[in-house]
């Protein structure tokens, strides 16, 4: 999409990243968020193809 793939290394260099902003302690409860963020989402966007739109005629 943008033309940029990174690899193995990068991916380790970001979870550091992202351990070191956010420290090991709550890394779980900011994974949690992330997944029910991500189902919500889902979900949304499921009902929303589910239902047929309405013009008001």
């Amino acid at each position: 999409m943008f033309g940029f793939f990174f690899g193995p290394w990068e991916g380790i260099l970001i979870l550091v990243i992202i351990l070191i902003v956010f420290g090991a302690g709550k890394l779980p409860q900011v994974g949690k968020a992330l997944g029910e963020g991500i189902k919500n989402f889902r979900s949304s966007a499921q009902d929303k193809e589910e239902k047929p739109k309405d013009d008001g005629q």
